[in-house]
């Protein structure tokens, strides 16, 4: 059987169809068509939803039940890894390297997928939501060699983590613990992970009933915060930072 899903309008700001209408199977998905500019993904974003396609596909929309989030609180690194941690020379950067981090995360193989959905045409859109200081990433480095990272997107005071990347065992977990301090520092209560997955609810991810997560996006995406860079406000910190935190070492 064909499916019937609600093709977008063309006009970037045209309303999304509501994410409780999205299909059972395949969980979450929503609409098809549109585009990637800045209005359309901004809005998407403020209604649970995001863009996840391969190569070749329409653009499709999606907003799955559950959700998978993370308390800013929740993220933990196990004992034998915070272990490991003090032997590593890693600092911790964000948004010096938005470009690096994102064709890292799109060239990293995935256990479940032969391809890439972080398409050209997703890291343009994410690139212009970076410039327009809407896109973050999360750097871990061992002097000039990046190591790990993850990228995402904020509205108000909610964080959507798009993807991320480990060049060296470890560099994803280090960047995911050090988003999580860097926002509880701020007062941010949860940010979004999508789809959940073994690895991340190890690291303390848990699903929510999207109805649940879609009101806790919208108080949060309601709430002013200055756009830009965090470059300024978070600076370089070493591995010491999150070894004394004591909600990721708990």
């Amino acid at each position: 059987m064909r499916l019937q899903l609600p093709w977008l309008s063309p006009d970037p700001a045209a309303p999304f169809p509501d994410p409780r209408t999205a299909l059972r199977e395949p969980d979450g998905l929503l609409a098809v068509g549109g585009d990637l500019s800045p209005v359309r993904l901004l809005n998407a974003y403020r209604q649970g939803i995001f863009p996840w396609y391969s190569h070749g596909q329409p653009i499709l929309w999606w907003s799955p039940d559950p959700r998978t989030v993370f308390r800013t609180d929740g993220v933990h690194l196990s004992r034998r890894f915070r272990q490991a941690m003090r032997q590593l020379d890693w600092t911790i950067a964000v948004d010096t390297a938005f470009d690096r981090v994102v064709m890292n995360c799109a060239n990293s193989p995935r256990a479940d997928s032969a391809g890439t959905w972080i398409t050209v045409e997703m890291q343009a859109a994410y690139q212009a939501l970076y410039w327009q200081g809407h896109a973050h990433a999360i750097e871990v480095w061992q002097g000039s060699l990046l190591v790990g990272g993850l990228y995402g997107v904020t509205v108000g005071r909610m964080f959507f983590a798009e993807s991320m990347f480990s060049a060296v065992s470890g560099g994803s977990k280090v960047a995911l613990a050090a988003l999580a301090a860097i926002l509880r520092e701020w007062g941010w209560p949860l940010f979004d992970a999508q789809v959940e997955s073994p690895h991340l609810l190890r690291m303390g991810a848990r699903t929510i009933p999207r109805e649940e997560f879609l009101a806790l996006a919208a108080a949060q995406t309601a709430l002013f915060v200055e756009t830009g860079p965090w470059t300024k406000a978070v600076g370089n910190r070493g591995l010491d930072w999150l070894l004394t935190d004591p909600v990721a070492n708990p």
